[in-house]
């Protein structure tokens, strides 16, 4: 269209194109003077939004505690204080001034919420991340309260048997203790048996079924042989395994058969029936006869 049509067009044709030319240059007049104001903003605004960015940056503050403080690009460090105190009590603020990182004041939160304990100098030397230099230097000032000391300390004056919870008395030479009636009680008066030996005497006498030989307590690891003369087996009573009946899974839980034995077993009464007597197994690779001797009161027919 040439230029000189634009005026035969109607008038109020021209009139619209007219108003969005306006319009558009109008636009685009408002969008360079918004990017030219962005441009010359101040920057003491720039620095000021920066700062704010940090408000969150936990280091050392200046006057009005919200800001961090820096010097040549790096926070001021906080200042270390010096002073006594207990770290089962110590408060975040008392631990902070004293030097302890955040995350090591939540590990020490965690350990007390748990029921942890410092008893001890020492045993604060166990925070996770504290150096040997920070141990020395705080380990003068640390007080530990008596009311977190073992309560056994209350009575560390006075001798045994004037409490309630004292060593037994041991049996002398030529006393005995009936071994498959004994209890923990008992079995803790005989010289070289404690609490550990006269658990594992107990248990392995419900594994057996009862004890029928004090050489039995040779069978239980690192038994002190010396302690078995104070030992004598009287009316033994054994509980029997009938095998004939008892699963692979019933016959195996006894000390004296393993999985392989408790399988052939097994097999025998699949194969030739019932069994009338230990004898019976005495061809199989898995009985010897020693196996056999020492299993022959435990079971039945």
């Amino acid at each position: 269209m040439l230029f000189s049509q634009f005026f035969r067009l109607h008038k109020s044709d021209r009139q619209v194109i007219v108003a969005l030319l306006l319009v558009a240059v109008s636009v685009f007049f408002l969008i360079w003077l918004t990017g030219r104001e962005e441009a010359t903003a101040s920057p003491d605004a720039a620095d000021s939004l920066a700062v704010d960015s940090l408000s969150s940056v936990p280091f050392r503050t200046a006057a009005n505690d919200r800001r961090p403080v820096f010097y040549d690009g790096q926070p001021v460090a906080q200042k270390v204080e010096r002073f006594p105190f207990d770290p089962n009590t110590a408060d975040s603020t008392q631990l902070l001034r004293l030097g302890l990182q955040p995350w090591q004041v939540r590990n020490i939160y965690k350990y007390r919420a748990k029921g942890g304990i410092y008893r001890r100098k020492e045993d604060f030397a166990r925070l996770y991340g504290l150096t040997v230099k920070q141990y020395r230097e705080l380990e003068p000032y640390i007080r530990i309260s008596p009311d977190y000391l073992p309560a056994s300390t209350l009575f560390k004056d006075q001798p045994f048997g004037t409490d309630s919870v004292h060593y037994p008395e041991k049996i002398q030479a030529g006393e005995h203790v009936v071994l498959n009636l004994a209890d923990t009680a008992m079995l803790r008066t005989v010289p070289g048996i404690g609490v550990h030996f006269a658990s594992e005497i107990v248990k392995y006498g419900q594994r057996l079924g009862g004890y029928v030989s004090v050489d039995q307590l040779d069978e239980i690891d690192y038994f002190p042989a010396e302690s078995k003369q104070y030992f004598v087996i009287e009316h033994p009573s054994p509980v029997l395994l009938n095998l004939n009946r008892l699963s692979l899974a019933e016959l195996k839980r006894h000390p004296y058969i393993n999985y392989y034995q408790a399988k052939a077993i097994i097999d025998y009464r699949r194969v030739h029936g019932r069994l009338e007597s230990l004898d019976d197994l005495r061809l199989l690779r898995d009985f010897p006869q020693e196996a056999i001797d020492r299993l022959r009161p435990y079971v039945t027919y």
